[in-house]
């Protein structure tokens, strides 16, 4: 490949965030310390953007979201950041909450990052995670019951837009915590009665 294919093959790829071994999966090279020069190359070029070590972009302008699920794998969106988009909460965060193996909060690029903690049984579980080709987000029922496996005394605002019936089908994936189980009959018929 020539300089022009190699930035040209990240160009064309889907997604806007990349860590080096996905763009080393793109050239068809891994782990080579070749790649690795011509990656630090091309970033202090310019020619990519450098977000933090080992994660990459094609620009400035890259997917804030995307990027939360390529600092630590597995992960994926949810918790706060999925209620308020579906009305279930109406408080607005600026910062991007994700399910990952660790819990840290990160500031990269102006934008906060906060890792809750989920054991490993719960983040790898596919059910209710919804896989965009270049990262993965909870349904609002899976990142209510992710709250609520951190949190059993959360407030909701709205539980409208909740859809009961994925929520309990989804619910033995937290393993069968009793009090779990309990809070989430209780919130359901509250919303009954309402």
């Amino acid at each position: 490949m020539n300089k022009g294919d190699y930035i040209s093959a990240i160009l064309r790829a889907k997604g806007t965030v990349f860590t080096a071994s996905e763009i080393m999966l793109i050239w068809n090279e891994t782990g080579s310390a070749a790649a690795r020069a011509r990656i630090n190359y091309y970033a202090r070029n310019g020619d990519i953007y450098r977000i933090r070590r080992g994660i990459y972009a094609k620009d400035k302008d890259y997917n804030r979201r995307e990027l939360a699920t390529k600092v630590y794998i597995p992960s994926y969106v949810s918790f706060e950041t999925v209620l308020a988009e579906a009305g279930i909460i109406s408080q607005f965060y600026k910062q991007i909450f994700v399910a990952s193996y660790l819990s840290r909060e990160l500031e990269i690029g102006g934008q906060k990052y906060a890792y809750k903690h989920i054991k490993d049984e719960i983040l790898t579980n596919p059910s209710g995670i919804v896989n965009d080709s270049t990262f993965s987000t909870a349904s609002a029922e899976r990142a209510f019951l992710d709250v609520l496996y951190l949190n059993v005394d959360y407030h909701f605002d709205n539980l409208r837009p909740l859809n009961w019936e994925r929520v309990f089908e989804l619910l033995p994936i937290y393993g069968g915590i009793r009090r779990m189980e309990e809070v989430v009959r209780k919130i359901y018929k509250s919303y009954q009665t309402e």
